[in-house]
C-alpha cells in the first residue's frame, strides 16, 4: 500500500517541467473512497500564502499517481477541508 508522509518530496510533471514538491499533508474521505494528497510546490500566491495543490490517489497503486479533482462535490469537501486546516494552523 503507497503512503505519502509529510515533508516528504515528491516530483510531479507541471508545464512540461518536473517539479519537486513537498508533501504537507494526506487525507481519506469515507464519502467517496479515495486519498488525498495536499503538496506545494513553494511559489507563493498573489496573496502572499504559499501555493497549495491538491490530488486524489489510489494506495493501492505502487506508482505515484495522482488524479485531478474535477467533481464539484468532490472539490467543495477538499475545500472545507483546506480551510479547517487553514483554520487550526493559526
Amino acid at each position: 500500500m503507497k503512503t505519502f508522509k509529510e515533508n516528504q518530496k515528491i516530483t510531479i510533471e507541471k508545464n512540461g517541467k518536473e517539479v519537486e514538491c513537498d508533501v504537507l499533508f494526506t487525507f481519506d474521505s469515507e464519502d467517496t473512497l479515495k486519498s488525498y494528497i495536499g503538496y506545494t510546490d513553494n511559489t507563493i500566491a498573489s496573496n502572499g500564502r504559499k501555493n497549495i495543490y491538491v490530488s486524489a490517489y489510489n494506495p493501492f497503486n505502487p506508482e505515484d499517481v495522482l488524479e485531478d479533482i474535477t467533481d464539484e462535490k468532490e472539490l467543495e469537501m477538499v475545500n472545507d477541508v483546506l480551510v479547517q486546516i487553514d483554520e487550526e494552523s493559526i
